[in-house]
C-alpha cells in the first residue's frame, strides 16, 4: 500500500462517514489527505494529522473525530492497526502483505512507475538556457540544461505536453560586438574596447575566413563575420547540449520577432486593451498598473523597438502558439525583470504566475584544490560546458547540477564529483543501481525468475517480506510516485537526487543485512522467500533508474 492509496482510503472513509450523517465538513471532504512515514518507528508505517486538521470545520475535537477515522480504516483491507495518539495524530500501520504487494506494483508498471496525472492535458512551453551566440555556454547556463530539461521529464511524467524552447538571441548590440570582436581578431588587431576577447573568439575568426576567404575584402566585412560567426557559434552552443543530453524541441530566432511584424501584432494588441498609451512620442506599457515599479518604454521615439518589445511579441507569440503555461529560467543577474514581465502577463489579460512563470538561478562556483575556477566570458577566460564534462562526466555534471534548490548558490567541488567513492553522490546512487542489477544477474545464474503472475500468491507470497529491513525498503519505495509530483508541482527536480541518496541507503541497510538476503547458500533449494526478494531487488532497480532518468543521468548495470 502506497500513501497515495492509503490517502485514497482515508477520503473514503471520509465519505463514507459523511454519506451515514455521522460527520458534517463545512468544506466538505477533501480530494487530499497528507499521509507521511513516521521519524519514530513506534508510530506506525504512516501517520497522517486529517483529525486535527478537520476537527474544527465537522464541530468537534480532533480525538472523537480520530476515533471515527481509525474505525472505519481498520475496516479497510490492508491496515493492519490504527491509534490515535496524542491531539489527535493518527499512526497506521499497514497489513504486511499489503505493503509488500508495493514490489509488485512496480514491477509490473516499470518504467511508468512514478508517473502521475498532476499537469494532464497542460501544454507548457520550458524555455531555458537561451544562451547569446557570443560565446561558449558558460557554468550557470550549463546549469539550467540540467535543471530544464530534468524539470521538463518531471513535467511529462506528470501528464504534461511539453515543448523545450531556446530563446536565440540574434538581434541586437551584442551581436554587433561579437561581429566586431571576430572582424578585429580576422584583422589581428586588438578586441574592441566593448567586445569578445578569448581563444575561442580567434578560433571563429580563423573558421570563418576558411569558409570565406574573400571575407575582409567583402563590401561589409562586419556582416560577413556576423552572420558565418553566429552560426558557426550557435553550431558549437547546440552540438555541446547535445553531448550533454539536452535537445530542444523549438530553436526561436529573436530576429525573426521583428521581421515578422510580430512586434507590431503585440504592440497593437496591447493598444486595443488599453495597456499601452503614447508619451513624448513613444509607447509606453502601463505597467506599473499590474504591479511594476513604474511604467516601461515598448516603442522608442524615433520608432524602433526598446528591448521590452521583443519580450512582449515572444509572449504573445508563444500563447498564440497554445501554450497554456509559459515557464522561463533566467540567470541570477534577472531579478529585476521578474516585475515588468509579470506586469506584461497581466497587461494582456492573463494571469501571472500561472500562464507566466519566471524561475531565477543562482551562481555556480567550481572549486579545483579548493580553490575557485575564475570565469568570464569577455576576458576569455571561459568555464565552458565541455570544461565541466571534462573534469567530471556528463553523469556527475547534470546529478550535482540538478541536486540543489536552484534559487541556491552551488560550489562544486571537482575533486569530490570526480571520485569513484560513496562521498560522490551519484556515484552512491548509480552504485546501489548497479548493486541491483547484479543481484538479478545471480538470481539468473541460480535458476531464479520473476514470477510470470505477481498477482498469484502462490507465485509471489507479499506477507514474505516482513523483516524490518523489508518494510523500510518498501515504504521508501512508495514514495517515489509523491515525490515526483512534488516535485512538479514546486518545480524542484533537486527533490529527486535527495530522494534517490536517501533510498540508496535504505536499501543498503536492507542489503547489509543477513536476515534480508535474496540468494539461497550453499546447497539451499530456491525458496519462495528468495523469490519474494527478488520481487522486491526489481523493484529498488526500477526505482533508482527512473530516477536517474528523470534526471538525464545513466543507470549502468555494472561499475
Amino acid at each position: 500500500m502506497t500513501p497515495d492509496q492509503l490517502s485514497t482510503a482515508i477520503i473514503d472513509v471520509l465519505m463514507a462517514l459523511s454519506d451515514r450523517g455521522e460527520l458534517t465538513l463545512a468544506d466538505g471532504v477533501p480530494t487530499s489527505v497528507t499521509v507521511e512515514r513516521p521519524r519514530s518507528k513506534g508510530h506506525g508505517d504512516y501517520a497522517t494529522n486529517v483529525a486535527l486538521q478537520l476537527a474544527k470545520g465537522a464541530g468537534t475535537n480532533p480525538r472523537a473525530l480520530g476515533e471515527l477515522i481509525k474505525t472505519g480504516l481498520e475496516a479497510s483491507d490492508g491496515i493492519a492497526a490504527v491509534e490515535v495518539a496524542g491531539p489527535g495524530f493518527l499512526n497506521i500501520t499497514v497489513d504486511t502483505g499489503a505493503q509488500g504487494q508495493v514490489a509488485a506494483e512496480i514491477v509490473a508498471a516499470g518504467a511508468a512507475y512514478g508517473g502521475n496525472r498532476l499537469l494532464a492535458g497542460e501544454k507548457i512551453n520550458l524555455e531555458f538556457v537561451s544562451a547569446n551566440p557570443t560565446g561558449p555556454i558558460h557554468i550557470g547556463g550549463v546549469r539550467w540544461a540540467a535543471v530544464g530539461d530534468a524539470l521538463g521529464r518531471v513535467f511529462t511524467a506528470s501528464g504534461a505536453e511539453v515543448t523545450r524552447e531556446y530563446y536565440f538571441n540574434d538581434h541586437g548590440g551584442q551581436i554587433d560586438r561579437f561581429a566586431r570582436s571576430l572582424l578585429a581578431a580576422a584583422r589581428r588587431e586588438p578586441a574592441p574596447e566593448d567586445g569578445y576577447g578569448g581563444q575561442y573568439i580567434e578560433d571563429i575568426a580563423a573558421e570563418v575566413l576558411a569558409q570565406h576567404p574573400d571575407a575582409l575584402a567583402a563590401a561589409d566585412p562586419q556582416e560577413v563575420f556576423r552572420a558565418a560567426g553566429v552560426e558557426l557559434m550557435f553550431a558549437e552552443i547546440k552540438q555541446s547540449l547535445h553531448d550533454f543530453r539536452v535537445d530542444f524541441d523549438v530553436y526561436f530566432h529573436e530576429d525573426t520577432l521583428h521581421r515578422s511584424g510580430a512586434v507590431e501584432h503585440a504592440v497593437q494588441r496591447l493598444k486595443d486593451l488599453g495597456n499601452l498609451y503614447e508619451k513624448d512620442g513613444a509607447w509606453w506599457l502601463a505597467s506599473s498598473q499590474f504591479g511594476d515599479d513604474k511604467d516601461r518604454v515598448v516603442i522608442k521615439s524615433d520608432g524602433t523597438g526598446a528591448y521590452l518589445s521583443g519580450d512582449i511579441a515572444y509572449y504573445l507569440d508563444k500563447r498564440e502558439r497554445g501554450f497554456d503555461r509559459c515557464l522561463i529560467m533566467l540567470g541570477a543577474d534577472h531579478h529585476g525583470y521578474v516585475g515588468r514581465m509579470m506586469a506584461m502577463c497581466a497587461a494582456f489579460g492573463d494571469k501571472p504566475g500561472v500562464n507566466l512563470e519566471l524561475l531565477i538561478g543562482q551562481m555556480v562556483n567550481l572549486l579545483r584544490d579548493g580553490q575557485p575556477v575564475r570565469m568570464s566570458k569577455r576576458a576569455g577566460t571561459v568555464v565552458r560546458i565541455d570544461d565541466l564534462v571534462g573534469a567530471i562526466g556528463v553523469d556527475a555534471s547534470r546529478y550535482v547540477l540538478a541536486r540543489y534548490s536552484s534559487d541556491s548558490p552551488i560550489d562544486i567541488d571537482l575533486e569530490l564529483w570526480a571520485k569513484a567513492s560513496n562521498d560522490n553522490p551519484v556515484y552512491y546512487v548509480q552504485y546501489a543501481h548497479a548493486r541491483t542489477c547484479g543481484m538479478v544477474r545471480n538470481a539468473t545464474d541460480l535458476g531464479m525468475t520473476l514470477p510470470a503472475d505477481l498477482s498469484d500468491p502462490d507465485e509471489f507470497d507479499p506477507t514474505l517480506l516482513a523483516h524490518e529491513r523489508d518494510g523500510e525498503l518498501l515504504r521508501a519505495l512508495a514514495e517515489f510516485p509523491r515525490v515526483v509530483a512534488s516535485a512538479a508541482e514546486l518545480r524542484e527536480p533537486h527533490r529527486i537526487a535527495r530522494y534517490l541518496e536517501d533510498t540508496a541507503s535504505v536499501f543498503n541497510k536492507w542489503y547489509d543485512t543477513k536476515e534480508c538476503r535474496m540468494l539461497p547458500q550453499g546447497d539451499e533449494p530456491v525458496t519462495a522467500v528468495n523469490i519474494a526478494r527478488l520481487v522486491l531487488v526489481v523493484a529498488t532497480q526500477t526505482v533508482l533508474a527512473n530516477g536517474l532518468g528523470l534526471l538525464g543521468v545513466g543507470a549502468p548495470e555494472r561499475m
